[in-house]
């Protein structure tokens, strides 16, 4: 379960850790003015509640060859979806897929090498699905990013260190 809040020091913490990841947690603690030991006990606070849930390296997946993103959602019949999730988890192309309200009851986001290259993502999905269930996929393709995935303003917000907004 996530933790409700953060302090200021721990906004800080995760702000320093995201902008400066290689950074050993020893400097990152001299900086901050806390010990090294208090720096790791919140670190380790954090992680075992949830709020902090990884410490790998982001990848633009543009620079690895998958220049097109696109937005899929499927229309299904309820019973379907769990299976269905199952099998999206095979398709190393979705990058992320959630259960939406609205029109549609999957959004999957996925990437590839070209319009073409999505098509066959798409197509690869109705086929790997073979779950009976899906009743429509609707795809747009995304052009720029306005907002590119993000979580640092948030955790500014709930720690205190901007303004909210509103």
């Amino acid at each position: 379960m996530a933790r409700q809040g953060l302090d200021r020091l721990d906004g800080r913490m995760l702000r320093l850790l995201r902008e400066r990841p290689r950074e050993g947690l020893l400097e990152i603690a001299r900086q901050l003015g806390v010990a090294r030991g208090t720096l790791q006990a919140r670190l380790d606070r954090l992680t075992r509640s949830g709020v902090v849930t990884g410490y790998g390296p982001d990848v633009d997946v543009a620079a690895v060859g998958h220049v097109v993103q696109a937005f899929t959602t499927f229309e299904v019949d309820q019973p379907a979806r769990a299976a269905i999730a199952v099998r999206l988890r095979a398709v190393p192309q979705i990058l992320e897929a959630h259960v939406v309200t609205g029109p549609g009851d999957i959004w999957c986001r996925i990437a590839g090498t070209s319009n073409q290259h999505v098509q066959e993502v798409i197509d690869q999905v109705l086929e790997v699905l073979e779950v009976p269930g899906v009743r429509r996929s609707t795809t747009v393709i995304a052009l720029s990013p306005v907002v590119p995935y993000r979580v640092q303003p948030l955790v500014d917000e709930v720690s205190g260190l901007s303004e909210p907004r509103g």
